[in-house]
């Protein structure tokens, strides 16, 4: 090599320490000094499915955001006292850490004296729809009669106040309805719920730090676990649920898997370097590669997102399986080149193969980045970055650290290599004949599974939480008949008084779903807040049927202060005081007062040019029925029904089509790229991952494993590091095929043990992904041999256009 052409090279090695040195600093700034720390958020790796309606996102937002820094917690015993002593012990070890989490549900007496104290203005005006119904229908007698059981009755029912402030118990009545809408009740100071004869004290507690915070995880999951043990040291049973529980779960199973996949990958790789080479010098380059790499990702990743996913942590731990093919690459073709070539010509030689191999697996990745799903876009990014980073470390780098005496095969290695010529050529020579059958069969069984394929898109497949928090939840949902949270009506209308109209006709249209028992309750802020035509509409009743002094026949109130001797004086009194209790109520002075403590999140207000409130469902069991509650909304002007659920699920089906669709034309583009360089024998470089990716699917098929999304984005990469398998042995001239077939086998085997290891995550998406990728490159590995027979030489060796 020239001297200027050593110049060139040594600057070139210079300039990329000098960026690598800076990548370092950034990433320990990140880390080290800004304590940056990988985001958890399930959500956050899926798509906006809402598009552009800000309504409907708004909506599904204040929803999940109503309940992610909720934590709630059930102490529960069959002595009453016991579970009273758990839930202070639980909350005794809370005190004094008020900056993390507090308790909301306070002193249950104060609280419901506020409560009712909120609506006592407009008390004589809020009637339910049964009370209305019965207004319509009875005489002032049979009120007279209702007015005077509760004044003497022994069996009148509960009651709020004196008698003279509800004479009929229509508030008593309207109250002890909207309690129906829960089953927690007050006793002794504390929220009560009693279940199969276990008595629970319910405590309601806010996180004050962000509930996906890793770092706010860290601070409260031991105090959540001390309050655990000293409540079940008083009670039986210590029952809890939110977000920061699932959350917390997952990082930790993130960043386990995080750990052992990419220690078992790196462990691996340097095994097999050391196996093959017996010196550390190759595992030191190797590794070295790897290190820049993954540092290079980690910056450029955090400046172009501003965080990272721990999901996208845990994938690129299986960057380590791709990365190494470069560094792999040079070794090999290093040990294969005559001792008379210096590593900077060797480098020029390989130097269109090691670039054909990176536009393959970036061309892999793009695949997976034009997909609107926000954290696979960051996963591939991170990947390709990584790769770029290796690429450029093994091309800057290796020429001025590897000589042509720096390695040495171990036999073992030596024999791999020779290995190869022990493959049929599955295209000519004397045992095609023999291989070629069974290859037909394979491919017509691998056919007859792709014909039995199903898919299977449901979103709650993406996230896998441990048993026991699932229990909890299902425990928790059941005793509170809690609604669901990404199953519910969004109503809009012009006004607050036309979407509380609309809630109106919607709840009178569901009441036969709740004669069936479809569900079990609707919650709505109309529940509480009528509108003011409704409003108006009950004070016509009352003044009809219990108020009206101008006919002939008495009204009910002069008909019980006859029964009970006083005067009309008395009469008009009782009724005065019934009448100033009629003030107009609005949801923005109801959600003012405590009473609309619970049902705050229905209300959205007024949102881009309109207003908006959600009305949501409890005790939706049946998930098979969601189309009988999506009819109720049609004929509904202004109500949508909004199932989250099916939403996100039926944008992964697009999407997992759409991909199918992209993984033809990544084909397609790698096809030409090759034609380019290979002409006539390109098909043979792409037909291994082609044929494996037929027969994984297959074998999914005769499994009966559902087909996912991530199954086609694995097919990218199998497609992408494939193709590589087949640029080996078609760069190679015959002298130079052990050694191809050494690096083929050396980047399979680290292929297999990143991705292999993938497919033993908890993670569903991970595992689905990891289990093609399994599957695929060791059929890659194992085909690639049979389209590349001896002979084909490198392009200077024979023309190409001579042999297909």
């Amino acid at each position: 090599m020239t001297k200027p052409g050593r110049c060139l090279q040594r600057l070139l090695a210079l300039a990329w320490l000098l960026a690598v040195l800076l990548v370092a600093g950034h990433n320990a700034w990140l880390w080290l000094g800004q304590r940056a720390s990988p985001d958890t958020d399930i959500l956050a790796l899926l798509p906006g499915a809402n598009g552009k309606d800000v309504v409907r996102q708004q909506a599904f937002s204040h929803m999940v955001d109503a309940a992610q820094q909720k934590l709630v917690v059930l102490v529960g015993d069959r002595d009453w006292s016991r579970a009273r002593a758990g839930a202070q012990a639980y909350l005794d070890v809370l005190r004094g850490h008020a900056e993390l989490i507090v308790p909301v549900s306070g002193d249950s007496a104060q609280w419901q004296s506020q409560w009712l104290d909120s609506l006592e203005a407009s008390r004589t005006v809020l009637l339910s729809d049964t009370q209305r119904a019965e207004l319509a229908v009875g005489n002032a007698q049979q009120w007279s009669q209702r007015a005077l059981a509760g004044l003497y009755g022994a069996f009148g029912g509960p009651r709020l106040g004196a008698w003279q402030d509800d004479p009929f118990g229509l508030f008593s009545q309207w109250v002890q309805e909207r309690a129906k809408e829960t089953p927690v009740r007050p006793r002794d100071g504390q929220l009560f719920v009693e279940r199969d004869g276990i008595n629970y004290v319910l405590l309601l507690l806010e996180l004050k730090a962000p509930a996906l915070s890793m770092q706010a995880q860290e601070q409260v999951m031991p105090l959540l676990t001390q309050a655990q043990r000293a409540a079940h040291n008083q009670a039986s049973e210590v029952v809890s649920g939110g977000v920061i529980l699932h959350a917390a779960a997952a990082s930790a199973q993130a960043g386990s898997e995080s750990a052992t996949i990419g220690a078992g990958s790196l462990l691996g790789i340097l095994l097999l370097m050391w196996l093959t080479f017996r010196s550390f010098k190759p595992i030191l380059y190797i590794a070295l590669s790897i290190a820049v790499g993954c540092l290079g990702a980690l910056s450029v990743s955090m400046l172009l997102f501003g965080k990272i996913h721990l999901l996208t942590l845990v994938f690129g731990a299986s960057l380590i399986g791709i990365a190494q093919d470069y560094g792999i690459y040079f070794l090999c073709a290093r040990l294969a080149a005559p001792a008379s070539q210096d590593s900077q010509a060797l480098l020029r030689r390989l130097l269109p193969g090691l670039a054909l191999m990176l536009l393959a697996a970036l061309i892999g990745y793009l695949g997976m980045a034009l997909t609107p799903f926000p954290g696979l876009q960051q996963m591939a990014v991170f990947s390709a970055l990584g790769l770029v980073f290796a690429w450029l470390t093994v091309i800057c780098w290796f020429p001025q650290l590897i000589g042509p005496h720096t390695l040495r095969a171990t036999p073992q290695a030596l024999r791999f290599g020779q290995s190869i010529a022990r493959w049929p050529d599955l295209l000519g020579g004397f045992a095609w004949h023999l291989v070629l059958p069974g290859v037909v069969a394979l491919i017509g069984l691998a056919i007859v599974g792709v014909a039995r394929l199903h898919s299977s898109d449901d979103i709650r497949a993406l996230q896998k939480s441990p048993p026991a928090l699932l229990q909890d939840q299902i425990r928790i949902s059941q005793l509170l008949d809690m609604a669901a949270p990404v199953q519910f009506y969004l109503v809009r209308g012009a006004s607050a008084e036309a979407v509380l109209q609309q809630e109106e006709a919607l709840r009178e249209k569901l009441q036969p779903l709740l004669q069936r028992k479809l569900i079990s309750g609707v919650q709505a802020l109309s529940n509480w807040v009528p509108s003011q035509r409704r409003q108006q509409e009950n004070l016509s009743l009352l003044h009809r049927s219990l108020l009206d002094t101008r006919g002939d026949a008495p009204d009910a109130i002069t008909l019980t202060a006859r029964a009970i001797g006083e005067s009309a004086q008395w009469a008009q009194a009782l009724r005065q005081r019934m009448l100033e209790k009629t003030q107009p109520i609005t949801p923005a002075q109801f959600l003012a007062t405590p009473a609309a403590a619970a049902s705050r999140h229905l209300w959205l207000g007024q949102v881009d040019g309109q207003f908006a409130s959600i009305v949501a469902l409890r005790g939706l069991a049946d998930y098979r029925q969601l189309d009988q509650l999506a009819a109720v909304a049609e004929g509904l002007p202004g109500v949508q029904w909004v199932d989250k659920v099916g939403e996100i699920s039926s944008v992964l089906r697009q999407y997992r089509i759409m991909m199918a669709w992209a993984l033809l034309c990544a084909y397609a583009a790698i096809f030409a790229l090759l034609t380019l360089r290979y002409r006539r024998r390109a098909w043979r470089a792409l037909a291994p991952p082609l044929l494996a990716s037929l027969l994984t699917l297959g074998l999914f098929g005769w499994l009966g494993q559902p087909l996912q999304l991530f199954h086609v984005l694995a097919g990218l990469l199998v497609l992408g590091l494939g193709v590589d398998y087949g640029i080996f042995l078609l760069e190679s001239s015959p002298n130079q095929r052990a050694h191809a077939w050494l690096t083929v086998g050396l980047s399979a085997a680290s292929a297999l043990l990143s991705f292999g290891l993938l497919a033993l995550s908890k993670s569903p998406p991970l595992h689905a992904f990891g289990l093609t990728m399994l599957c695929g490159m060791l059929l890659v590995w194992l085909l690639a041999p049979l389209f590349t027979h001896p002979g084909l030489g490198t392009l200077r060796a024979q023309p190409v256009k001579d042999s297909v």
